[in-house]
């Protein structure tokens, strides 16, 4: 009885091992941090129960990667595609917004780095991980043909052969291939559109300026200073409303009418989808200090914020994150001191 329950731990350790990498590869076919862990929870239960019949004819890394591409394909085959405002529908422009909500299952979902990327000592491994969970490549993901994404996932972000991609997906080498070709087709497509964002990693000094700087303009809502921040192509997204703005001229704008109780906000930094990112209080008239708002990612490039991605539903994101649902303003924390 002890050496069975020696081995269950061990076999329990085995697999709690790969769950961060699992979780990243499960986020970048879902689109959803709650459906990558549900799929990562069901390939551990499914590897626990039939470990009795892996015979170690594969590494348990890439019978556990197995699993999961099936959990996900089985979960894909409904056909939904999650997406982000630009991809549904045209920009608004400010005098025309309309907050209109669609269902969760509609939206790419955003993913704290620490869920979804395992440490690793390669600096150019890190970068590329880091890459591949952005937003916008994210986006363009949920555009390729399921078993297509599992191909680019294997091939290009976790740098697996195209014979052990063939295996897993009991398919030949020259399928493969093929398959890589389409994805990566489509993928170029899209960047030709102009989907990306240049962030280092780490922050260089001018990013880190250009964050420091954003915090005080949008802390002290100060629309001059928010504006020299941002791009003239810049985008602002809120689901689960559809709506999307483009330039600063409309953010602001929005800013300052339909999104006016935000002032006085306080910004907590994030890091969500490798990218920079800030959880959103906004002022409690009801209780005082601040109520959680919105988890903002922000997408950079030369200089400027060229992306404003702000998800709303609170009580689903700050849990993930790990945040407070509640936020003491300074008077309290006084009181509370004195």
């Amino acid at each position: 009885m002890g050496d069975g329950t020696a081995t269950t731990t061990d076999l329990d350790a085995q697999l709690e091992k790969h769950r961060v990498e699992l979780t990243g590869y499960c986020y970048r076919m879902l689109g959803s941090s709650f459906e990558a862990e549900d799929a990562v929870q069901d390939t551990l239960v499914r590897a626990w129960r039939s470990y009795d019949k892996f015979e170690g004819r594969s590494s348990l890394r890439s019978w556990l990667y197995r699993i999961a591409t099936n959990v996900c394909l089985d979960m894909l085959t409904a056909g939904n595609k999650r997406a982000r405002p630009m991809d549904l529908t045209e920009s608004t422009p400010l005098a025309q917004a309309a907050l209109a909500p669609r269902p969760d299952n509609t939206w790419l979902e955003p993913m704290p780095d620490g869920r979804v990327l395992p440490a690793v000592e390669d600096p150019a491994e890190a970068a590329v991980a880091k890459e591949s969970v952005r937003l916008a490549f994210m986006a363009a993901l949920q555009q390729l043909p399921p078993k297509q994404r599992a191909v680019l996932i294997l091939r290009e972000v976790l740098a697996w052969r195209a014979s052990e991609v063939a295996e897993l997906l009991g398919t030949t080498v020259a399928s493969v291939n093929s398959a890589l070709q389409r994805a990566r087709a489509t993928l170029a497509e899209r960047e030709d559109r102009g989907a990306g964002a240049a962030v280092s990693d780490p922050l260089d000094e001018e990013q880190q300026r250009l964050l420091e700087r954003y915090v005080k303009a949008f802390e002290g809502y100060d629309m001059t200073a928010l504006t020299a921040l941002l791009h003239e192509d810049a985008v602002m997204t809120m689901p689960p409303f559809d709506l999307w703005l483009t330039g600063p001229a409309d953010i602001t704008g929005f800013m300052t009418t339909l999104g006016a109780s935000c002032a006085g906000s306080r910004l907590l930094p994030v890091e969500a989808n490798g990218l920079p990112g800030f959880a959103h209080y906004k002022p409690d008239p009801d209780k005082g200090g601040f109520a959680p708002w919105a988890v903002q990612v922000l997408e950079t490039s030369e200089g400027r914020i060229t992306g404003f991605h702000c998800f709303l539903d609170t009580q689903r994101w700050f849990p993930l994150f790990g945040l407070p649902l509640h936020l003491e303003g300074e008077a309290d924390q006084v009181e509370q001191g004195a």
